[in-house]
């Protein structure tokens, strides 16, 4: 490696640890001010609450266990609306895929469906299956899955055909073509769209907490904002930023496994 090479290096390394730096500053001094600023009284720290506020809030639901039942409740029905997603996105769109006709009839209510506001179906869907998780299951599933099926069978479509003809030619079948070719072409767009769509299926969950729940961390949020008791509201907030990412990580983990 030249010393032009090893300079380019140490200066992108040395980068790298100056934007870490400062992230970190800057989440450190958000929440030093945060902290300042509802101790000296410029923000009402009942309303905004305050980073000690939160710890002293966590700290007290660590005890009593109930912070951990609620985080599992919604990081249960979040796996089970993900992992729908993608099984219902991706058999859907090779379902489009296997049938012109069927996908002639169907992407127009698809592209529809997917332009629809999910917030507006969530009543619907709480009125139809009623005040439980299968409702809230499934306003998460509305969330992200027309989007996913769209994204894929798109991508389907637009797999080399110079390597379907050459699959069609070898005497290879409709079958060979899907699993030897279309899947593994457009492997990266559906692991893309996991990424997305565990972002979503959190954000639909939480939809559904707000309207039909007696648990999670969306249960949280809306209870504790008609009761005032707005510390449980911040704390869970901090918590689904958490795990926001962490499920982030998470199939970004699995991203570079596969790929």
């Amino acid at each position: 490696m030249s010393a032009i090479q090893m300079h380019y290096l140490k200066q992108m390394k040395r980068l790298k640890y100056k934007i870490t730096l400062a992230r970190i500053l800057l989440f450190a001094g958000f929440i030093t001010l945060w902290e300042v600023a509802a101790y000296a009284g410029w923000i009402d720290d009942f309303i905004f609450s305050s980073p000690s506020r939160i710890i002293k809030t966590l700290f007290a639901m660590i005890s009593d266990g109930s912070i951990f039942y609620h985080t599992a409740v919604t990081v249960a029905e979040t796996g089970i609306s993900f992992a729908l997603i993608v099984l219902l996105g991706v058999g859907t769109a090779i379902l489009l895929w296997s049938s012109k006709t069927i996908s002639a009839v169907l992407e127009p209510y698809l592209v529809l469906l997917n332009s629809l506001p999910k917030s507006a179906l969530a009543p619907m869907i709480i009125v139809w299956l009623g005040n439980n998780a299968k409702a809230i299951i499934v306003t998460a599933i509305s969330v992200g899955v027309f989007g996913t099926i769209l994204n894929i069978y798109t991508s389907f479509a637009e797999t080399d055909s110079d390597k379907i003809l050459l699959i069609q030619t070898l005497g290879g079948s409709r079958k060979n073509i899907l699993t030897k070719v279309v899947l593994p072409a457009s492997l990266k767009t559906i692991i893309s769209n996991m990424k997305v769509n565990i972002g979503l299926s959190l954000v639909g969950v939480i939809i559904g907490e707000f309207l039909a729940a007696k648990a999670g961390l969306g249960y949280l949020i809306i209870y504790g904002s008609q009761v005032f008791k707005m510390d449980w509201v911040a704390m869970s907030i901090v918590i689904l930023c958490i795990l926001s990412v962490i499920l982030f990580k998470i199939v970004d983990f699995i991203e570079k496994i596969v790929l």
